[in-house]
């Protein structure tokens, strides 16, 4: 079963609350039937006062069965707003913003 870095932040999105999921293929394989190695990047309000670990066992349980059938590795990293507002890339600002979870700068960005 193959699955798209698109279909694995809609999951992501969709089983975290008020979540903005960016999802990457960092390692390409050449088989097609290979299991897929994903890197995750999730911010959610819904994880303020979870440990780092509940935090990735929310992503695991989002994508459910996926990891056991489609998904091989999935790299994840996990930020409140806050936290990404200040260690971030800043990379997720617009969808951030979009989806109310950073204050507009007044940049118009």
């Amino acid at each position: 079963m193959t699955i798209t870095t698109d279909e694995v932040a809609a999951l992501i999105e969709d089983g975290i609350p008020d979540s903005v999921a960016r999802v990457t293929a960092p390692r390409i394989h050449n088989d097609e039937d290979e299991d897929a190695h994903f890197a995750a990047v999730v911010v959610s309000p819904a994880f303020d006062g979870d440990s780092l670990v509940d935090q990735h066992q929310r992503v695991y349980d989002a994508v459910g069965d996926h990891m056991t059938r489609a998904v091989h590795a999935l790299e994840i990293k996990t930020y409140t707003p806050a936290a990404y507002a200040e260690h971030g890339d800043g990379s997720l600002d617009a969808a951030l913003r979009e989806a109310g979870l950073l204050p507009a700068d007044g940049d118009g960005a």
